[in-house]
């Protein structure tokens, strides 16, 4: 079956029109009132404490990946953090005008959105485009992945619950009839009016040579630089608290540190007293032929907690019971050293550097492998390093001092919007070099408005060029 069978494409098509003539009236008449109250109410559908937590389980069970507790401060920060930064934000009529140039600027809806959702954030995600979707006046069809599927179909009767409330039409968010298949999703790829794709980068070339406009987001491989200015206990608090939120599912989760060998040891030390356990030889190539198996990682491993990790591996630390994670000391960087690629796992590879531009080499060479655009985290005290790394790697962000999970989809601790979805730019083969956010749901109409002549003469433009080369 392939998404030009008459059963998908009639059943996707329902589902899109569904979508369609709900977000028409939904649209018409439409009030900045009416989006965000609609927008609120998805967010309560996931905030409420008590299906916050049940969702969280079910997350969990069904997938086996990140752990409840984790799992419901993302959900609550990620929401919480977006209702905010949405809030007060204009999305409905004329968003802005120009008397000096003739234009103004109108707000207007794109119409059903095809959201797929990963399996990492079954909850979180959805949710959050959501809120997006509908702030800005669209519909959506939600497209989770197999595992995914029961909570999603809770979290979509959680929001129906909200939007009857308002009396607005259910059809508004609609979820791929079960089970998940990728015929489904392609023929949803093919007929929607924008894809947001988070998760696998199968998916993402999937839905970027779908002809749909899409927002597609680029792998993850956070790599982080430790230099000798470093504040090293609260740099390893942070990584340790960072790596081992929700048992690493996170695309921020970092994946390779990078440290300068005058504080080598000293570092090593506490990240060992935050809950690193560095592996001996042997048990680091156990770690890796059992972590990397036939080209892909090993599942019973993924997003799972330290002690299964410990288990399935068969590895020996140092007071287990006290782990938060493993430190897999790396040298190479390649296809044949996959330690230097994402995890998603309570492993973190442990690179030394002779000095601070070593580091730097170093770090270069592991995003290039792979995660180019997603982010570098750096922890020093240096006041220029942080520029001339933005200036120099090829990446989006670079976080200082910060708790990489925490920082890279927004904080309350600094200024990147909230988001689940990390755009990479054309390094990452995206669409997007920002958080996914609000302002990637709407279109925007401009009204053109005569204005008097502001034609330049040639030596208004040329003059600094003749005065260099010459007339």
């Amino acid at each position: 079956m392939n998404a030009s069978d008459p059963s998908v494409t009639d059943v996707i098509g329902a589902l899109i029109n569904r979508g369609r003539a709900a977000q028409r009236l939904f649209e018409q008449g439409a009030t900045q009132e009416r989006y965000d109250l609609a927008a609120t109410a998805v967010g309560w559908a996931l905030l409420d404490p008590t299906r916050n937590k049940e969702l969280s389980e079910m997350a969990v069970a069904n997938t086996g990946l990140g752990n409840v507790a984790d799992k419901i401060t993302k959900n609550h920060r990620k929401t919480l953090g977006l209702l905010r930064d949405v809030k007060g934000k204009k999305t409905c009529g004329v968003l802005a005008q120009d008397t000096k140039i003739g234009l103004t600027e109108i707000a207007r809806p794109i119409g059903v959105i095809a959201a797929i959702v990963p399996s990492t954030n079954p909850v979180a995600t959805p949710v959050n485009n959501t809120i997006n979707a509908l702030k800005c006046g669209n519909a959506i069809i939600l497209a989770p992945s197999p595992k995914g599927v029961r909570v999603c179909e809770k979290l979509v009767g959680y929001i129906h619950a909200e939007l009857r409330k308002l009396d607005l039409p259910v059809d508004l968010v609609q979820l791929l009839p079960a089970p998940a298949a990728k015929d489904k999703t392609q023929a949803l790829m093919e007929m929607a009016d924008l894809l947001v794709v988070t998760g696998s980068q199968d998916n993402v070339r999937r839905a970027y040579s779908s002809g749909t406009p899409c927002i597609g987001v680029g792998a993850g491989n956070a790599t982080v630089i430790v230099d000798e200015t470093a504040d090293l206990a609260a740099a390893a608090d942070k990584i340790a608290a960072s790596k081992s939120f929700d048992n690493a599912t996170s695309c921020s989760s970092e994946n390779a540190l990078v440290v300068v060998d005058a504080i080598y040891d000293a570092f090593v030390a506490e990240l060992t007293r935050a809950g690193g356990r560095m592996l001996s030889a042997p048990d680091q190539n156990t770690l890796k032929s059992t972590l990397f198996q036939g080209g892909h990682l090993n599942r019973q491993i993924i997003a799972r907690d330290v002690t299964q990790v410990i288990d399935v591996t068969g590895v020996h630390v140092d007071a287990p019971t006290t782990a938060r994670f493993l430190i897999l000391p790396a040298e190479g960087i390649g296809a044949d050293h996959p330690e230097s690629g994402e995890k998603l796992s309570l492993v973190i590879s442990l690179y030394r550097a002779a000095d601070y531009e070593g580091a730097v080499a170093t770090a270069e060479r592991i995003l290039q492998h792979q995660g180019a655009g997603h982010s570098i985290g750096l922890h020093s005290t240096d006041a220029d390093r942080p520029v001339t790394l933005g200036l120099k790697l090829p990446v989006c962000r670079v976080i200082v001092n910060q708790a990489h999970t925490f920082a890279t989809g927004g904080s309350f601790e600094n200024g990147l919007p909230f988001s689940l979805s990390m755009g990479c730019g054309s390094w990452g083969g995206n669409s997007i070099d920002e958080n996914l956010n609000y302002t990637h749901f709407m279109n925007t109409t401009k009204v053109v408005r005569p204005i008097p002549a502001n034609e330049p003469g040639l030596p208004d433009i040329f003059q600094t060029y003749w005065d260099a080369v010459g007339a």
